[in-house]
């Protein structure tokens, strides 16, 4: 108790110094020439590959650095974006050809050599991407300006797999990077997109900087999502870090922050009250949170006592201590979100109606389990992650399991769920993250039900030949009535096993001054194109 109350006093005292020194950026009387958005991401930048992580922060790093050969558009159509496509008369050929003026930000021609290696190393550790691979005969730069995949047979998900708007995304970038191993980060960031990343000023913990890219030719076609001509309208765009909400509330109401990406549910009335302050829902599509195990060690390597801990998980308790107004959340089973086409309850009957503690007692002391800690990571530093590992934890005492909360910050999170080491030796047990809608609301873009193990896994390393069986028939299926009879399959299987435990969704506005408008709204928002700012 002593010790949690010691940890709780330095991380206090540790974001009060950071929000001091953020402050004292803001105040730097050194001013950058032309406009400038200052805003306050969800989370602190520290990881910059966007293939290395599928974390958001390095997500939307990514949109500003980089650039993708197609992307999705606001009616969820695939639309060029660095290309345009054919696909042959037989669905197994799919020709790519790179549009006039493409640079990468050093200056240098970017060319289907670069993109082919790009693919490549994207689809080494996405979910989608890992999928489409299995039916790919072969990815070649047939000309400098054409990429040409061909299928060993018909795949339908291609261009939605290439076009996703989420993590992890297929962003472009020199062969020279995209040849660096999955297993480590690139070198340096240099894309072809919108923004140019200012190294020199980039201070984890405090800054991250970007200025416009003066030689990008953006598309003729209006914005929408992450298509269409990604015009910026300003010099320069920084990320001030301040894990103190109230702190970052302050600062957007005087004025020396611009846009703040999740104020505090609690905090919407001042806002709303101000007249200088807008709210708006950016993703309309919400968010799901879930916790994930480590299969690797004791004790969830053993599915009794993963089906204890699923049985103790009670929404509606985490929803209220993490959004509090039932407005913006609400509970749901379905591993693939409510309200979807591949939407049902099957196998989460628990979740549905909130948890069956006596059952999840019963069911821990049947499963042989010894009272072994669960190493449970509980971020302080993100405002919709700091609620549930303190939910979950107490669920989870009350089922009879010991608990080890270890407090930290997001980004060591990010890093250490990536360690396959023992927990006593810097792993984990279990962790807790959010996903956008679009990430999970399929058998195929949902990482957290693979089965892959070691190999390609998605962090907790589960291992189900059946799930992975599934997901086959499931990319093969010719009609959506039989693709959602899988999807439910799935599901049964993922929840039986325990692959993940869903939390609940929600909704999280957005604010911003009303200097800036062209604010664009989707499922990987936000962006910093099409944002101009008045005087």
């Amino acid at each position: 108790m002593f010790e949690m109350m010691r940890r709780g006093r330095l991380a206090f005292a540790s974001r009060l110094a950071l929000s001091v020194v953020a402050l004292s950026a803001l105040a730097s009387p050194v001013l950058a020439a032309g406009k400038t958005i200052t805003a306050v991401m969800h989370s602190d930048l520290r990881i910059l590959d966007p293939i290395f992580t599928s974390a958001y922060i390095s997500r939307d790093h990514g949109y500003m650095v980089y650039d993708t050969l197609i992307a999705t558009d606001s009616n969820f159509k695939i639309q060029p974006q660095m290309a345009d496509w054919k696909i042959s008369d037989d669905k197994l050929t799919y020709t790519f050809t790179l549009r006039d003026g493409l640079k990468w930000h050093d200056g240098a021609p970017v060319t289907a050599e670069d993109c082919v290696a790009s693919l490549k190393r994207w689809a080494a550790v996405d979910g989608m991407g890992q999928q489409m691979m299995l039916f790919t005969a072969s990815i070649e730069a047939t000309d400098p300006k054409t990429i040409t995949l061909k299928l060993k047979e018909p795949y339908a998900l291609v261009l939605e797999s290439i076009g996703k708007p989420s993590s992890r995304v297929a962003f472009m970038m020199p062969k020279r990077l995209a040849e660096t191993p999955v297993d480590k980060q690139i070198p340096e960031q240099i894309g072809s997109g919108p923004f140019k990343f200012v190294q020199g000023e980039f201070q984890p913990g405090v800054k991250s900087v970007y200025v416009k890219n003066a030689d990008y030719v953006p598309r003729k076609e209006p914005a929408s999502w992450t298509t269409g001509g990604k015009v910026v309208k300003v010099d320069r765009v920084e990320w001030i870090t301040m894990p103190d909400a109230q702190t970052a509330l302050n600062a957007l109401q005087s004025g020396d922050v611009d846009f703040m990406e999740f104020p505090a549910i609690e905090m919407l009335p001042a806002i709303e009250a101000d007249k200088e302050l807008k709210i708006e829902i950016l993703n309309k599509f919400g968010f799901q949170t879930g916790a994930r195990m480590n299969f690797l060690h004791p004790p969830f390597d053993n599915v009794k006592v993963r089906r204890a801990a699923f049985l103790a998980v009670k929404q509606k308790d985490v929803l209220d201590a993490l959004i509090g107004n039932p407005k913006y959340y609400k509970t749901c089973a379905a591993a693939f979100i409510c309200d979807t086409p591949f939407a049902t309850d099957i196998g989460g009957e628990t979740l549905a109606k909130g948890g069956d503690m006596a059952a999840a007692r019963k069911a821990l002391a049947e499963s042989g389990y010894d009272g072994t800690p669960v190493v449970l990571m509980a971020p302080g530093d993100v405002l919709l992650l700091k609620a549930q590992p303190i939910v979950v934890a107490q669920q989870l005492r009350e089922a009879g399991f010991k608990i080890d909360l270890q407090a930290t910050d997001w980004q060591t999170v990010v890093s250490r769920r990536a360690s396959q080491k023992p927990p006593k030796e810097g792993g984990w047990n279990m962790f807790i993250t959010n996903w956008v809608s679009a990430d999970v609301d399929n058998p195929i873009s949902n990482v957290a039900v693979g089965g892959q193990g070691r190999k390609g896994g998605w962090f907790g390393w589960a291992e189900d030949a059946k799930i992975e069986q599934l997901k086959d028939a499931f990319v093969r299926a010719t009609s959506a009535e039989e693709q959602k009879k899988i999807a439910a399959e799935i599901q049964k299987e993922a929840y039986d096993q325990v692959l993940y435990m869903p939390l609940g969704q929600y909704q999280a506005p957005s604010a911003w001054r009303k200097s800036l408008t062209g604010v664009l709204d989707g499922p990987a928002t936000p962006v910093f194109w099409n944002i101009d700012k008045s005087e």
